[in-house]
């Protein structure tokens, strides 16, 4: 597995946040990288048309060069977006993905949700829809589209259902008092990488500081409470 280190992610102060575009049709790429290029706090450092190009192009990345932020369609040939959200959230679990797709169907925007994406937005959304998302999940938070917004407002699922698989095994470790040494012995990644995991938790399930986490997770574990998504 690889993680990245804080340092590697974050850039200068003042600097812009790098963008790598993931998108099968040069066109839209073309499209997107124009209109990122107008934004002065936003740099696209590199592009692939699927997951597996996206994949590539980290692994041989100049630390200096990688990105904050992964911007991907979720049709394309070879890996999809949402399967490259699940990858980038097992190997680089502080990279922000944001999903930017023609598909309004709510249970893309979960699989996608699910595999550690944090937002979701419609190709035919406003420009600046577009520049807010991206701005809501560089700083850690989740967001949708307005009309993927009310649907999942309508159709209302337990906050657990938008927690990856990895997110929920860290989840059961904390419920059952396991220190996040242990918990990275028993999953197989560093210590940062649960305490990414962690932070994500916080961010995903709208919980206040060390405690509020711990109090929540022993709450699902002492309860018997399900971590897995609802069918």
């Amino acid at each position: 597995m690889t993680v990245l280190h804080e340092d590697d992610l974050h850039p200068p102060s003042g600097a812009p946040a790098r963008v790598l575009l993931i998108d099968d049709h040069a066109l839209v790429r073309d499209g997107m990288r124009m209109h990122l290029s107008l934004q002065p706090d936003l740099e696209v450092v590199g592009e692939a048309d699927d997951g597996e190009g996206a994949l590539a192009w980290l692994a041989n990345a100049a630390p200096g060069n990688l990105p904050e932020l992964v911007i991907t369609d979720i049709g394309m040939r070879g890996m999809g977006g949402i399967a490259l959200a699940g990858a980038l959230h097992d190997r680089y679990p502080e990279l922000a993905v944001l999903i930017v797709s023609m598909h309004d169907n709510l249970e893309y925007v979960r699989q996608a949700i699910r595999a550690g994406a944090r937002g979701y937005v419609l190709k035919d959304a406003p420009a600046d829809e577009l520049m807010a998302a991206i701005q809501a999940v560089l700083a850690g938070r989740v967001f949708y589209s307005a009309r993927i917004a009310r649907g999942m407002a309508e159709h209302a699922v337990s906050p657990l259902d938008a927690l990856t698989p990895r997110e929920r095994d860290i989840l059961q470790g904390i419920g059952k008092g396991m220190a996040n040494k242990e918990i990275a012995a028993q999953l197989g990644v560093s210590v940062r990488t649960v305490e990414t995991h962690r932070l994500n938790l916080k961010r995903k399930l709208a919980i206040e500081g060390r405690a509020g986490l711990v109090k929540y997770a022993v709450q699902q574990v002492g309860d018997g409470g399900d971590t897995k998504p609802s069918a």
